[in-house]
């Protein structure tokens, strides 16, 4: 059995991305952000472990 992406050539994607483009176009914004947030957030999180790793006593401190 051949995959379907194997039938799916350049102007074949681009078509399917209008597609979608315009059935999910008006979502498109929100969903973005909402990426960009968890993304931020994500970034802080990492960036708040390497504080923890790199100063233990903070970590004591936040725990009191």
């Amino acid at each position: 059995m051949v995959p379907v992406v194997a039938f799916l050539g350049g102007p074949e994607l681009i078509v399917v991305g209008l597609i979608i483009l315009l059935l999910f176009g008006s979502r498109l914004p929100s969903v973005m952000r909402s990426l960009g947030q968890s993304v931020t957030s994500f970034k802080s999180g990492l960036n708040d472990n390497d504080d923890d790793e790199k100063n233990p006593e903070k970590l004591d401190d936040k725990k009191k």
